[in-house]
């Protein structure tokens, strides 16, 4: 196999927070060798999800075995997903902001036809949904386990608790057509062909889009770590990478 070196678009500071991170985490477990220190296992597990490169390609980089890399990158994974807020910590964080914004999001995987639950019909193809809360500016605030591609994000959002979490604080949300009928403080714009809607309706309409249009910068943000971009792994694995991204995204940006 060919090694070449690549760089990795992350801050340093994230390198330094995952690597303590790390090296907490073995100190608890009592380790007292490994094949790599914490900091180029955290530098593995970074290039792993900024860049989605495979197990190999890392393992030949660093001169471990694949299997080492894949137990590596696993453990940071998991390390980082407890790290990441929970529903009820972000909502705190939100109860501080004049409103919140609501969206799901896709991320593809690859699956074969049969496997329905997996399929959205909206996007026309296989992944799982994310639901993501963002500020008023847009930043990520929290983001939901993956269910699969199938779930509506209305449903996905009350299996979650989101909408409840809300009303319960009075925040106020604005969120996409998607979340018709939620009810509580979600906001959604008014149903109906462009041409069928009053003047003040088109009018709330266009402030409704231009408000919520915000939470794409939380969703890019959450998808410029590119494995998310394309998922190869397990299902079962899936909630964990974004917890680990959220965490990692949240760390950068304080």
């Amino acid at each position: 196999m060919l090694v070449y070196p690549s760089a990795v678009d992350v801050s340093s500071s994230a390198l330094r927070f995952l690597s303590a991170k790390l090296r907490r985490h073995r100190r608890e477990l009592g380790t007292r060798w490994r094949r790599l220190s914490a900091g180029r296992q955290a530098l593995l597990a970074l290039a792993h999800l900024r860049n989605g490169h495979p197990y190999a390609q890392l393992a030949a980089a660093a001169g471990i075995e694949t299997t080492t890399a894949y137990r590596y990158i696993t453990e940071a994974v998991d390390v980082l997903a407890t790290l990441a807020p929970t529903l009820a910590e972000a909502v705190r964080t939100a109860s501080t902001k004049a409103f919140v914004l609501l969206d799901g999001t896709l991320l593809p995987i690859d699956r074969i036809a049969a496997d329905r639950p997996f399929y959205s019909g909206k996007h026309k193809r296989h992944g799982m949904n994310v639901q993501v809360l963002a500020d008023p500016s847009g930043r990520l605030l929290w983001a939901s386990p993956a269910l699969p591609g199938a779930v509506h994000d209305v449903r996905a959002a009350r299996e979650h608790g989101v909408i409840d979490a809300l009303a319960e604080v009075g925040i106020r949300c604005w969120a996409d057509k998607g979340y018709r009928g939620a009810r509580g403080t979600v906001r959604v714009p008014y149903w109906g062909r462009w041409e069928t809607l009053s003047t003040g309706q088109q009018e709330v309409n266009r402030s409704h889009a231009k408000i919520r249009a915000l939470v794409e910068q939380a969703v890019a943000a959450l998808k410029s770590w590119r494995l998310l971009r394309k998922l190869r792994c397990s299902t079962a694995r899936i909630t964990n990478l974004v917890q680990a991204v959220l965490a990692l995204h949240l760390a950068s940006s304080e």
